[in-house]
């Protein structure tokens, strides 16, 4: 009997799968414990509209994350920051202090986990940086650090 499974079920398959199980499991298990429905022509239907949206969802977020990525790549990102003598700073710039300021100054939205520092911004300088904006893309960024 085909059925949706409406949950993961071990060694079975993934929730949105259709499977093949038999009639007994179907009929004494899945359906009484609500893990599964029968596939009609409706369940059908629901995971083809479930499917297209997804692939409808992951376009747009990675038509979004393009975008970002074009206005960001090659750009310069200004951060101010105190100082002590030799030019060394007072703690360090951080991948938040980044996400904050790329926000307020190009309005995108970046996760302080998803940004790369080649090193640890301890000093005055110029320092290249990557934001993965989506899975595989990504953007180049200067980092220019300046005293306050």
């Amino acid at each position: 009997m085909k059925v949706v499974l409406l949950a993961d079920i071990k060694s079975h398959g993934k929730k949105g799968e259709l499977v093949n199980v038999s009639d007994g499991y179907a009929r004494n298990y899945l359906f009484p414990h609500k893990l599964a429905k029968e596939a009609n022509a409706e369940a059908m239907n629901e995971i083809r509209n479930a499917e297209a949206s997804k692939a409808h969802k992951i376009a747009v977020e990675t038509e979004n994350a393009e975008a970002a990525a074009k206005l960001l790549n090659g750009k310069s990102l200004k951060i101010t920051a105190k100082a002590g003598q030799g030019g060394r700073l007072f703690g360090s710039v951080t991948a938040k202090e980044i996400a904050e300021k790329l926000q307020k100054d190009y309005n995108v939205t970046a996760d302080k986990r998803k940004i790369v520092l080649d090193t640890e911004i301890k000093a005055f300088g110029t320092y290249n940086c990557e934001i993965k904006l989506y899975n595989g893309v990504s953007a180049k960024i200067y980092i220019v650090v300046s005293e306050a």
